[in-house]
């Protein structure tokens, strides 16, 4: 990952890949997880940033950010601190020029599994 230049608030800056180091195997592994599939089909679905309390998942708070840390490092979403609220993007426009394709077929995939039943 390349590091932050160092600022003021430094502290709360969090490191992501740049899009060149994007990788399609991490890409691939962090979509693979149902719980982090239902956060990046969330993400995909809002037009704004989202706090990471907004998301009600199936599992402990430890848990959850363990799954939007593998998101941030593998390239998928950004976060960034609001005061106090730490927001998450996707990065639907690096990983479109990455992987075109891939994002819409995966989120499409999975709407149609939840379809099936199975999900």
């Amino acid at each position: 990952m390349t590091p932050r230049t160092q600022s003021p608030n430094a502290a709360r800056e969090l490191e992501h890949p740049a899009p060149g180091e994007i990788r399609l195997e991490d890409v691939l592994h962090a979509l693979a997880d149902p719980v982090r599939l239902r956060i990046v089909r969330t993400l995909a679905a809002s037009e704004e940033d989202l706090s990471c309390s907004l998301f009600d998942l199936p599992v402990s708070k430890s848990t959850t950010t363990h799954h939007f840390r593998v998101l941030r490092e593998s390239g998928v979403i950004s976060q960034s601190y609001r005061g106090t609220a730490k927001m998450s993007a996707l990065r639907r426009g690096d990983l479109d020029r990455l992987f075109p394709g891939l994002l819409d077929s995966v989120l499409t995939a999975a709407v149609r599994q939840g379809e099936r039943g199975g999900g």
